[in-house]
């Protein structure tokens, strides 16, 4: 079970892909996000990258956890393609990112 609300990953997925206007705003957003929130945030990222399956989200938390050595801000704004990762793993969790992102718009 993802830690964080669906919203504030579509919130991350949005500013992302408009990283060269929104990067202020993208850092400052995760950075007010709480560790488990982070630790959901990063673990759909690499599932959305192929590094977990969607059936090892709890390993993919726990993974993200223990291996946070430099800001999370820097880690995720750092990933090429951050906005797709994070689309393919809410998909592959079977979570539309589509809806939520709809109703932030």
């Amino acid at each position: 079970m993802l830690d964080i609300n669906t919203s504030k990953i579509a919130q991350v997925i949005l500013y992302a892909r408009e990283m060269e206007r929104a990067e202020p705003e993208l850092r400052g957003f995760i950075d007010n996000l709480n560790e488990d929130e982070l630790a959901s945030l990063v673990a759909v990222m690499w599932i959305g990258r192929d590094s977990f399956d969607a059936d090892d989200l709890e390993e993919a938390k726990a993974t993200a956890r223990e291996e946070a050595t430099t800001p999370t801000a820097d880690y995720l704004m750092g990933t090429p393609h951050l906005a797709d990762h994070l689309e393919n793993g809410l998909d592959a969790l079977g979570i539309s990112a589509s809806d939520a992102e709809d109703d932030l718009l």
